[in-house]
Parts: C-alpha cells; sequence; structure tokens
C-alpha cells in the first residue's frame, strides 16, 4: 500500500468515525490483519478484534451462500453498551467495522453507524 492510499483510508475513517458518533472505526483485509483504524482503541485488543471481524464476516458470507444469497452486506451486533457493524467495502479483501456507544446512538434516533458502505468505497479502491 501506498503512503497516500493509506493516508486516504485514515482520513476517510476519521470522518466516518464522526459522521457514525462512533467509538472506533477499523479496516481490516480478509486475513484478519489490520489495516487501519482511528477512534480510542485503548482498552481494545486490536489484534483480536481484526480477527474476530474477519472471522464473522467469513462464517456469515458462507451462510449466505448456503441459503442462496449472493451476501449478507452488512453484520449488526448490538449489546446493552456498545454495538459493531461490519460489512466488506468495495474491495472483496477488505472489511470495515466501526463500535458505537448504544445509549448515544439511541439518543440520536437511532444508530447512524448502520448506515452505507459509501464512505470507504473511495479510500479502499485500486485501480491496479
Amino acid at each position: 500500500m501506498y503512503e497516500e492510499e493509506y493516508r486516504q483510508i485514515k482520513e476517510t475513517l476519521q470522518r466516518l468515525q464522526v459522521d457514525s458518533n462512533a467509538k472506533i472505526v477499523f479496516l481490516v483485509d480478509k486475513n484478519g490483519q489490520q489495516i487501519a483504524s482511528h477512534g480510542d482503541m485503548r482498552d481494545v485488543d486490536a489484534t483480536s478484534l481484526a480477527s474476530l471481524t474477519a472471522g464473522n464476516v467469513a462464517a456469515t458470507d458462507g451462510l449466505a451462500k448456503l441459503i442462496g444469497e449472493k451476501e449478507f452486506s452488512i453484520l449488526f451486533h448490538e449489546g446493552e453498551r456498545d454495538n459493531i457493524r461490519s460489512g466488506a467495502p468495495a474491495r472483496e479483501e477488505s472489511v470495515a467495522g466501526a463500535r458505537a456507544d448504544v445509549r448515544a446512538a439511541r439518543e440520536k434516533g437511532g444508530s447512524r453507524a448502520r448506515g452505507s458502505r459509501e464512505p470507504l468505497r473511495f479510500a479502499v479502491r485500486r485501480d491496479h
């Protein structure tokens, strides 16, 4: 990955974190390696988060194919304090995720972290 591509990804993750009111936003490859993140990662095991997110997306892709679907584009896990939204952005090799505070999302009338995959399409697109 080129330095300019990494900078664009980081800027996009920063915008996505603000726009979605997420605690953290991260991008991992399908093998579970973290590419980039933005937000407060102090209390998060980034290695486990990356590998479990990639594994979760892979397992869900398998379930989709099992029932004749091409994919389930978005995964959403809601807890009492936090929720996690993940899915594949534009590139098949990447997985994006966001962790948001459920209480803050409810105060705003719903979780904006459930929104479109569009913000990451620009950041992960490659022409080669």
